[in-house]
């Protein structure tokens, strides 16, 4: 994950796709979009790998469910479109609009920020931000346990206040979460309310990557492409 703060970082890329399959025999490609309308995604320029070196040049030639279809510059055949399955697409974060109120943001933006644990004491720092298929997650570095990270559900409930302004989050732990260093409850519960269920409708990028071969969308008070 990136991390961008709320100083931007030029030199980071947040994902806004990922290509989930080949489509026909011409070079065609199925691409999981993680903009509010799957056309947008071409709107940004050229996509880029997780770390800007390599491009790819999208044209949109068509729709199939909720995915887009489109060709890829360079890729003309089957076996070619067939290598990129399961390619992250990003874009660099400073070509994503800015946010305007103090509660939207992006998911690359919690990176980096300080947590803090719902009684005051600091807790730790976000590491990076995730969707394993049953929720936006975010992995806390702990402060007290050097080296042990911990996963928490990006819910209202277990993440109850962002403030960017001052490059932190409130954090309440599941029950049970550090109990166990080394069992599940170090893992991530399936969330009972998504932060997405009231995240603005923006023409802008969320950044989960879909991670299990699904990337970074974007959560409650957190943008959406």
């Amino acid at each position: 994950m990136a991390d961008t703060r709320t100083s931007k970082n030029d030199d980071a890329y947040v994902c806004v796709g990922m290509i989930t399959a080949p489509h026909g025999v011409r070079g065609a490609v199925r691409v999981k979009s993680y903009t509010v309308d799957p056309d947008n995604l071409v709107g940004y320029g050229p996509l880029f790998d997780a770390k800007g070196r390599l491009k790819y040049k999208l044209s949109p030639v068509g729709h199939v469910r909720d995915q887009l279809i489109a060709k890829i510059e360079g890729v003309d055949d089957r076996d070619a479109a067939e290598r990129l399955r399961g390619t992250k697409l990003h874009v660099p974060r400073t070509a994503l609009p800015e946010t305007i109120d103090e509660d939207e943001f992006y998911l690359a933006d919690l990176v980096g920020l300080t947590a803090y644990h719902i009684d005051g004491s600091l807790f730790g720092t976000v590491r990076g931000v995730a969707d394993f298929g049953a929720g936006d997650v975010i992995e806390v570095a702990l402060e007290e346990v050097r080296g042990k990270v911990v996963v928490l559900p990006f819910t209202k409930e277990a993440v109850p206040e962002v403030v960017l302004s001052e490059n932190k989050l409130v954090v309440n732990p599941p029950e049970g979460l550090l109990q166990d260093e080394e069992g599940p409850g170090n893992r991530a519960r399936r969330p009972n309310k998504s932060r997405k269920d009231s995240q603005a409708d923006r023409d802008s990028d969320a950044v989960a990557a879909d991670a299990a071969g699904a990337d970074e969308n974007a959560t409650g008070s957190g943008k959406e492409a």
